[in-house]
């Protein structure tokens, strides 16, 4: 069923896959973004979401020109997928990134809840499991890495997201509108397969993402689940991938390069140790892109 969606940061390297698969299962959609989507078939209205007024103004709009043609106002939304961030630490100081991506969820969120929007899908981050970005050389406390984990991160990006759950969750309780989380892991683009091998040949480089990864356009699928499913409330679902980035089964690479951190459960074949059973289990995720299809075979 087509939806009307407004996405934020579609332009960015996430949401300039996930947008384009949204727009293929027939959903019509807005970007808010500070920069043009290169997309003929969406409109890009140029937002700061940190702006509260301008987040309102942007929800309540029309999509596009042909809008205008009902003379009835803009439609009603469906839902809100807000990808908006400073997407790293790095990237600006560490209070502007804080700032920026807890008062822009905020705004997202409230403006959503009070324009009668009763879906809302807000991007977190496998950074809250406070490995990524930690001081350090820092052991997960188990593996796998499932959604009741103890999120710990130190880092002002990690610890933005960790506040943006809290924030969903709070609004969804208030309002009793459904508000999922998705735990992003290191997103993957079609290109960037060619970076495996030098993965395989460094395990300990892929400590900070969980040997874990989500292929961009996948990830797409997701958003699309995320949007059909109704009535789940709060959630917090991991958005990756099914297997591990390495060649030996998971338990066995665990062993060899994870001995310090305890297993919560037994681990099967190749399963990928940021652990994406919920959303295979609660929305019927199945992945597309295996890695395993792009990559040379070990040897």
């Amino acid at each position: 069923m087509s939806k009307r969606i407004v996405f934020t940061g579609g332009s960015g390297k996430a949401g300039r896959h996930v947008v384009p698969y949204l727009l293929d299962r027939g959903h019509k959609v807005l970007n808010l973004d500070l920069v043009p989507l290169a997309d003929s078939r969406v409109n890009t209205l140029l937002t700061d979401v940190t702006n509260s007024g301008e987040v309102f103004n942007a929800l309540s709009m029309h999509f596009g020109f042909d809008g205008y043609e009902t003379g009835k106002g803009p439609a009603p939304v469906d839902a809100v997928v807000h990808f908006a961030a400073v997407p790293r630490v790095l990237m600006r100081p560490d209070n502007t990134t804080f700032a920026a991506n807890v008062t822009s969820t905020y705004n997202v969120i409230e403006a959503a809840v009070k324009l009668g929007i009763r879906k809302v899908i807000i991007a977190s981050s496998e950074t809250t499991y406070g490995v990524c970005f930690a001081e350090g050389d820092k052991d997960y406390h188990s593996f796998p890495l499932e959604e009741d984990y103890d999120i710990d991160p130190m880092d002002s990006y990690g610890l933005s997201k960790l506040v943006n759950e809290k924030t969903a969750r709070a609004f969804a309780m208030r309002s009793g509108i459904d508000i999922y989380a998705l735990r992003i892991g290191n997103v993957i683009e079609p290109h960037e397969y060619e970076r495996f091998p030098g993965f395989f040949a460094d395990p300990p480089s892929r400590k900070r993402n969980a040997w874990s990864y989500i292929d961009a356009r996948d990830l797409g699928q997701i958003v699309d689940l995320c949007v059909a499913k109704d009535g789940l409330g709060f959630q917090v679902f991991n958005a990756v991938n099914d297997t591990i980035t390495a060649h030996e089964p998971t338990q066995e690479f665990l062993a060899k390069w994870a001995p310090n951190t305890p297993l919560t459960r037994p681990m099967q074949g190749n399963e990928a140790p940021l652990s994406n059973r919920k959303i295979r289990e609660v929305l019927g995720f199945k992945e597309e892109h295996d890695w395993r299809k792009y990559v040379p075979a070990e040897g």
